[in-house]
């Protein structure tokens, strides 16, 4: 695995994130709760490794010397810029409502869980796909606008 495969590999991990989140959102409103804490579940583990795998492709591009990939001037980069701001802002938000939320499920306080979750949720969709949509951006739209 090279450094150059991080970025791939983090756009899947959050888009996996979004469709399990999405899937276990359809699940608990048809009341099939198993399979709505199996997404749920398998939605922390893709955001988890999501979180690793960012955390380890910066550290190794710090340690190597190599700057961020920047966003070329251009119309699009103030909505790239204000897409990046909110999705980073509301992924550190994000960490503490999920461990919240999670452990409401888990003291089975079904009530508070279900009032924590109706923020949890379309936050955490939220950054999962914008993290999808930040990679397209900096890694498919930008090099065709330095062209």
């Amino acid at each position: 695995m090279t450094l150059e495969t991080f970025p791939v590999i983090n756009a899947s991990l959050n888009g996996a994130s979004a469709v399990l989140l999405l899937a276990g959102f359809v699940l608990i409103k048809k009341g099939r709760i198993v399979a709505h804490v199996t997404m749920m579940l398998s939605a922390l583990v893709t955001s988890t490794a999501f979180l690793g795998c960012y955390l380890v492709y910066h550290y190794l591009r710090w340690k190597h010397g190599i700057k961020i990939t920047p966003f070329p001037p251009s119309r699009i980069r103030p909505i790239y810029l204000t897409i990046l701001t909110s999705h980073t802002i509301l992924a550190i938000v994000i960490l503490p409502l999920i461990a919240l939320t999670l452990t409401r499920a888990i003291r089975k306080q079904w009530n508070l869980h279900r009032s924590i979750a109706s923020i949890t949720f379309p936050l955490w969709f939220y950054v999962s796909v914008t993290g999808v949509l930040i990679y397209y951006m900096l890694y498919h739209l930008a090099p065709r606008l330095v062209r």
